[in-house]
């Protein structure tokens, strides 16, 4: 049975932890009217030995913080200057184009009209953005984004968009089915069958985005049939050690939360010092990283107590050789991230594509071609079998899989079985992005 990968609620909407301080801006959007005729100039495909470009948006100086959004950014040039020194496709090399959009709407914007207009770049590629608000100029010059981080709706809404979990919306100018996103239950269903969690808290900020994700948990939480305690903290001066010992004495087994790291980490110190101990403190792809000591460092009980779900190979994984060439090419960083593998993915996504068009010419419309017929690719077994589909209908229900570790000091992160066994056939619940 296929493993397709929908974009799952639990998942797509963590992006909002991302967004508690700043809100949800949706950006400019041009009329649907603008995608019934001819699209804007193609980029010239490149002649003889000359660079394919390709350029990378990323919110580097947003206000959320300096390294939030870099690994995508970092793990695509990993790969392309390992790509370039083999001799890049069909003897081009490839030429990143890096903009910095600075989290905002007006600075996408900026970074998309100097790519595509003035850059000509053939694709875009690992986009990672806080306000993708320039979403709807990149479909609407059909410019192929190719594998960007699912922050917001933009990825579900427009064509020539290829986020790095796939799609299943009609992508029309609308974000998902007449408004709503859908995701399945996966992460609930795994500590529940794997793990036999039967509560579950939720904590969350007294703030809008905050309090709104941590009701989409909570929703999944109760329709896999948990018991759900809801801890809200204050957002000015939170309570953190108030909410451990009522998960405690509630005896969650679970803690999933809908807060910045900053809160994660203090809400983890507040957990070990009033003794609350729980089967998994989860949390996602974004904070998978190998900055847990530093991030954790005055909480050890809890510290050893994160899972991390996610849709790609964990990066620790260096006995598969598809991990291991990632880990070899990124010897020189600070720091590993999933995040970095994702834009690895992402680089070779692009490279896949280009390779099929380098005979004919590398172009935005050939590119696009490849991408667009995408079926379960994986990046060579670095991702979840990842489509792209156009049903009319949302689906009620999906088989579903997921990449699941947890922290262990002294190890990093251990994977927990293999993602591709990982699976279940679970609901789709709606959400509004």
């Amino acid at each position: 049975m296929r493993r397709t990968r929908p974009h799952r609620a639990a998942e797509g909407a963590a992006a909002a932890a991302l967004l508690l301080l700043l809100g949800t801006a949706c950006g400019s959007r041009l009329p649907e009217s603008d995608f019934e005729h001819g699209g804007r100039s193609n980029a010239p495909a490149p002649s003889s030995n000359a660079p394919v470009r390709v350029g990378i948006i990323t919110s580097a100086t947003s206000p959320v913080g300096g390294n939030a959004f870099t690994g995508p950014r970092d793990g695509a040039k990993a790969y392309f200057d390992l790509l370039n020194a083999r001799g890049g496709i069909d003897g081009h090399p490839v030429e990143v184009r890096e903009c910095d959009d600075g989290g905002s709407g007006v600075g996408n914007n900026t970074c998309v009209h100097r790519l595509i207009d003035e850059d000509q770049v053939v694709a875009l590629v690992a986009t990672t953005a806080l306000d993708y608000a320039g979403a709807s100029r990149v479909s609407h010059a059909r410019v192929p984004d190719i594998g960007g981080q699912p922050i917001g709706a933009a990825y579900d809404t427009w064509p020539h968009l290829y986020g790095i979990y796939g799609s299943l919306a009609p992508r029309n100018g609308t974000p998902g089915w007449d408004g709503k996103l859908y995701g399945g239950t996966e992460v609930y269903r795994y500590f529940k069958r794997e793990k036999g969690a039967r509560t579950a808290a939720v904590v969350s900020y007294n703030q809008a985005a905050s309090a709104a994700y941590a009701r989409l948990v909570e929703q999944g939480l109760k329709a896999e049939g948990y018991k759900v305690v809801t801890e809200q903290v204050d957002f000015a001066l939170p309570n953190f050690r108030a909410a451990a010992a009522d998960l405690k004495e509630q005896g969650a087994d679970l803690v999933f939360d809908a807060i910045d790291t900053h809160g994660n980490a203090q809400l983890c110190k507040a957990m070990d010092e009033v003794g609350a101990k729980v089967i998994a403190k989860v949390t996602n792809v974004q904070n998978w990283t190998s900055t847990v000591p530093d991030d954790y460092k005055d909480s050890p009980r809890c510290r050893n107590a994160l899972w991390a779900t996610g849709s790609s190979r964990n990066y620790e994984d260096t006995g598969n050789a598809a991990v291991r060439r990632f880990r070899d090419a990124t010897r020189g960083l600070k720091t590993h991230s999933q995040w970095q593998v994702e834009g690895w993915a992402a680089a070779l996504w692009f490279t896949d594509a280009a390779k099929s068009c380098a005979r004919t010419g590398i172009t935005r419309a050939c590119v696009d071609a490849f991408m667009n017929r995408s079926e379960d690719y994986t990046a060579g077994g670095l991702l979840l079998p990842v489509a792209f589909e156009r049903l009319a209908e949302p689906p009620k229900d999906r088989r579903t899989c997921l990449s699941v570790a947890r922290w262990q000091d002294g190890r990093g992160w251990v994977s927990q079985g293999d993602m591709n066994s990982n699976c279940f056939d679970v609901p789709q619940l709606s959400y509004q992005p």
